[in-house]
């Protein structure tokens, strides 16, 4: 039998960077069903998401990205993180409809920790938001510091 999520070993604070308010709904949606030590905040796109890291004390556990938003896409704000000493180290999936090989070696050589292709359907989401849950709450081990530098 299945441990339940809420025995999971690390509080999480997940941040997402989704353009699309449908997707960040069924995102949220997705999310509200899991365990209840993962936080998640939504920004808008990766200019949002840069300024919420510059500005949050405490970093988030997990970063997740659209990589098709307006004004800083997603591999651009995966090299300004993966460039900052302070932020380097936050693991960052990337979400997109894309299944572009290109983009997905562009991807994992700029430093992407995952690459994830959007499902079509909700239950599809649903799951992969139950691995990405169980994997990031109950298997994984986070620093509880940042790196020194």
């Amino acid at each position: 039998m299945e441990a339940p999520l809420d025995s999971c070993k690390t509080p999480i604070t997940i941040v997402i960077a989704e353009d699309d308010a449908d997707d960040r709904f069924l995102l949220s949606e997705a999310f509200q069903d899991h365990c209840s030590c993962i936080r998640t905040s939504f920004v808008n796109d990766g200019i949002e998401l840069w300024e919420y890291l510059q500005n949050e004390p405490i970093l988030p556990g997990l970063i997740i990205t659209d990589i098709n938003m307006p004004r800083l896409n997603g591999t651009d704000v995966l090299k300004k993180i993966k460039a900052d000493q302070r932020l380097m180290n936050i693991p960052i999936i990337m979400f997109t409809t894309s299944a572009e090989e290109d983009l997905i070696a562009k991807a994992y050589c700029i430093g992407a920790n995952s690459f994830i292709r959007k499902p079509t359907t909700f239950d599809d989401l649903k799951n992969i938001v139950d691995l990405i849950s169980r994997y990031w709450c109950e298997i994984v081990l986070l620093p509880k510091k940042e790196c020194e530098t």
